[in-house]
């Protein structure tokens, strides 16, 4: 049997996830950005200036970021299920008054929590 990619409930949920994620981290909600991230040692995320290894290490960097600057528009997002369990979100961000373009890639993972964050990638491209 093939998999199914983008089944409409499926990506219909992994689209409100990214958007609670969005609006949790533009918005500084550190709790629902730290349950968004699977509960492992795991889970890793690379950042901009930072590798985490682990939700402990990715929980403490969001405790000390900066609370300021964190509003962005979103463009060419991009969200594939495959199956009813795993997805991956990429996204490109601008900024106002950065040059830049920010890129994000998550990948998640539906558990019995609900669906998580199990690996992200943030980067810059001048």
């Amino acid at each position: 049997m093939a998999m199914e990619i983008n089944r409409p409930t499926v990506l219909d949920e992994v689209e409100a996830a990214f958007a609670r994620y969005e609006a949790a981290l533009t918005g500084n909600d550190v709790a629902v950005l730290d349950a968004l991230f699977c509960d492992s040692p795991l889970t890793v995320r690379y950042g901009a200036t930072e590798n985490l290894y682990g939700h402990a290490q990715i929980r403490a960097f969001r405790a000390v970021r900066p609370a300021k600057g964190l509003m962005r528009s979103l463009r060419n997002t991009v969200i594939t299920t495959y199956g009813e369990d795993f997805a991956t979100a990429c996204t490109e961000f601008t900024r106002e008054g950065v040059v830049r373009i920010g890129r994000q890639t998550q990948t998640w993972v539906r558990l019995p929590e609900g669906w998580r964050v199990v690996a992200a990638h943030v980067s810059w491209m001048d």
